[in-house]
C-alpha cells in the first residue's frame, strides 16, 4: 500500500483512512489577523461553538503569547468545546510554547502548532539566523511541544518557496521530534497548483515517516489560487486543509472552508475525499462571522454569497425552473440557502420568537439578550409591513453581539435637511453611566459622530462609512458599516436600524467598542505562519 493510500493513527483521530480529509479552521487566528477583523472574548467563543457545530475537526483558536486577551480566549474556547481540537498557534521559543500547553491545557482533546521559517529569504532577513540554526530550533520546539500533548502540529512558514533538500531534512526533523502533523504552508500565495501538489509528492517519497504522519495545507489567496492549490495537494497526499470562513485571512485571506468543503462533496468523482463538515450550516456560521466583523462577503462569492443562486438570464431561468442541474451543481439547501419570507409579525409572541431564533441558529440565547431582541422586534414589527428572517438575524445580532461593550448605544434626536444647521443629540451609555452630549455638524451623519467623539474622546480616523440594505423596500432596515484606525490598528462595526442614522450610530459605538478591546493587544513578531 502507497503512503497516499494508507491508513494513518493520530494521537487525536485515531486511524485515519486514505478517504478521510481533516478540516483545520484558523478563523480565530490568520483570519483575525486581517485589518479590521479583530473579535472580543465573546465574539471568539459564540464562533468557535459554531464552527464546533459545524463539525470543523481542529479548531485554531488563537495565538495564546499575543496578549492576554488571546490567552483567555483560547483558554475559555479549551474549556467551553466539547470534542473538536483546540489548538494554540507558538513560535519555536519556549516561552511562546509553554503559554500555548497552559492555555489549550483544558481541552479535551488539545494541540500545540508550531512554526519557524524555512525559506532562504526569510531565514536571511526574517530569522537572520543559518538553516543549521533553524533545524535546532525545529527540534527543541517540537520536542518540548510533545512534553505537554500527543498531538503537535510543525509548520514550515514560507514552504513552498524553501529549497526542497531543506525541507526534507527539516520534515524529518519534526517528525523524529514527534511532530504527528506536518503542514506546508503556501505564506505568500505564490505557489500555484502543480508545483505545490508536487512538494506533497517529494514530501511522500524522499521523507522518511512522512507516510505516518498528516500531511497539512494552507495556502494564502494572494493569486486567488488558494483552494486550487489546497485541492490539488489533497490529491498528492495531503490529509488535511487549513482554512478560513468566508477565506478571511492577512492580505487576500487564506483558502475559503466553504469552498473547499463543498468542491470535495460535489465532486466526490475526482478527489474520493471525505470530511466531516455539516454542510447545510455552512450559510449561518458565515453569516455569524461577518456580522461579528463586520465584513459581509461579495454578493458574487462562491457557495455564500447571495447571488451564488441567482439566475437573472432568462435562459438560465428557463433551464433552472425545467430541471435545476442545469444551472445548478449543487442544491441551495446543502449549504443552509432556505426560501422564507414573512415568519413573525406585530402579534408574536416570545416564544414563538425563541422558536424562530434557535431555527436561525440563536439557541443559547440569554434571557436578557432574548428580551433586549425582542424588544427590538416588536418595535422593528410596528415600523415594517413584512419581517423576514434577515431581519431578525440584523437585529439579533446587532443586540447580541453588542452584550458586553463599554460603550452602549441608549438614543438619538437630530435636526436636518438642506437649511441647516444639522444638529444631533446623543444618549450613551458608558460603563453604567448615562452621558449626553449635543453636537452640530456638516450633516446629521457628522453631526452624530462628534458627538460620540465629545462623549468619548479618541483620536481614531474613519476611514470608511458604508451604507446597504438588509432587505429591500422603503421600509428595510439599514445596515450600517463604520471602520476606524488608530495607530495602524484598524476595525469594523455595525449596525442595524430601519433608521439611518440610529443605525450608523450603532456602528459607530460597535466599532469604537471593537477599538477599545484592540488597543489591548500587542502584537509579537514573526506571527504570521
Amino acid at each position: 500500500m502507497t503512503a497516499v493510500n494508507a491508513t494513518i493513527n493520530h494521537p487525536s483521530f485515531g486511524d485515519v483512512p486514505p478517504g478521510r480529509v481533516i478540516i483545520f479552521d484558523t478563523t480565530l487566528r490568520d483570519g483575525e489577523q486581517s485589518p479590521g477583523f479583530s473579535m472580543n472574548f465573546e465574539e471568539k467563543l459564540r464562533l468557535a461553538e459554531a464552527l464546533e457545530d459545524l463539525g470543523v475537526d481542529v479548531i485554531e483558536a488563537g495565538f495564546p503569547i499575543a496578549s492576554q486577551g488571546d490567552f483567555d480566549s483560547v483558554r475559555m474556547i479549551a474549556e467551553k468545546l466539547q470534542g473538536t481540537v483546540v489548538c494554540g498557534l507558538a513560535r519555536t521559543a519556549p516561552a511562546d510554547i509553554l503559554r500555548a500547553a497552559e492555555a489549550v491545557k483544558p481541552a479535551r482533546r488539545k494541540r500545540i502548532h508550531t512554526f519557524v521559517s524555512t525559506s532562504p529569504l526569510h531565514m536571511k532577513y526574517k530569522l537572520q539566523v543559518e538553516p543549521e540554526r533553524v533545524l535546532e530550533m525545529t527540534i527543541a520546539s517540537v520536542t518540548l511541544a510533545r512534553n505537554h500533548t500527543d498531538d503537535v502540529e510543525w509548520s514550515a512558514e514560507d514552504g513552498s518557496r524553501t529549497e526542497p533538500d531543506f525541507l526534507c531534512r527539516c520534515v524529518e526533523a519534526a517528525i523524529r521530534a514527534g511532530a504527528t502533523t506536518i503542514n506546508i504552508p503556501d505564506t505568500v500565495g505564490y505557489a500555484v497548483p502543480e508545483e505545490y501538489a508536487s512538494i506533497f509528492t517529494m514530501l511522500l517519497e524522499r521523507v522518511p515517516g512522512t507516510e505516518k504522519v498528516i500531511l497539512s495545507t494552507h495556502c494564502h489567496n494572494d493569486l486567488g489560487l488558494a483552494v486550487a492549490n489546497s485541492l490539488a495537494a489533497v490529491r498528492a497526499g495531503a490529509r488535511q486543509i487549513e482554512s478560513t470562513i468566508n477565506g478571511i485571512g492577512e492580505r487576500a485571506g487564506n483558502a475559503s472552508l466553504e469552498e473547499v468543503v463543498m468542491a470535495l462533496r460535489v465532486r466526490a468523482d475526482s478527489f474520493n475525499r471525505a470530511n466531516q463538515v455539516t454542510t447545510e450550516r455552512i450559510l449561518r456560521t458565515s453569516k455569524m462571522l461577518a456580522s461579528i466583523t463586520g465584513f459581509d462577503v461579495q454578493p458574487n462569492k462562491a457557495i455564500v454569497g447571495r447571488n451564488a443562486f441567482a439566475h437573472e438570464s432568462g435562459i438560465h431561468q428557463d433551464g433552472v425552473l425545467k430541471n435545476a442541474q442545469t444551472y445548478e451543481i449543487m442544491t441551495p439547501e446543502s449549504v443552509g440557502w432556505a426560501k422564507t419570507s414573512l415568519v413573525l409579525g406585530k402579534h408574536s409572541g416570545r416564544a414563538a420568537f425563541r422558536d424562530k431564533l434557535k431555527a436561525l441558529g440563536y439557541a443559547d440565547i440569554g434571557d436578557n439578550a432574548l428580551n433586549d431582541a425582542f424588544r427590538r422586534f416588536k418595535d422593528l414589527a410596528d415600523k415594517k409591513k413584512v419581517v423576514y428572517d434577515d431581519d431578525i438575524v440584523a437585529l439579533v445580532d446587532d443586540e447580541v453581539m453588542r452584550g458586553n461593550d463599554t460603550i452602549r448605544f441608549v438614543s438619538l434626536e437630530v435636526w436636518a435637511g438642506s437649511k441647516g444647521p444639522q444638529r444631533a443629540v446623543l444618549e450613551l451609555d458608558v460603563d453604567g453611566t448615562l452621558q449626553k452630549a449635543e453636537a452640530m455638524g456638516d450633516g446629521p451623519v457628522d453631526a452624530t459622530f462628534k458627538a460620540i467623539r465629545q462623549i468619548h474622546p479618541h483620536d481614531a480616523e474613519l476611514t470608511l462609512f458604508s451604507v446597504g440594505a438588509v432587505t429591500e423596500g422603503t421600509d428595510a432596515q439599514a445596515k450600517v458599516t463604520v471602520r476606524l484606525s488608530e495607530g495602524g490598528k484598524t476595525v469594523d462595526g455595525q449596525g442595524a436600524d430601519t433608521d439611518t442614522l440610529v443605525a450608523s450610530a450603532r456602528a459607530y459605538v460597535h466599532a469604537l467598542n471593537k477599538l477599545l478591546v484592540k488597543r489591548l493587544k500587542t502584537a509579537p513578531a514573526a506571527m504570521t505562519a
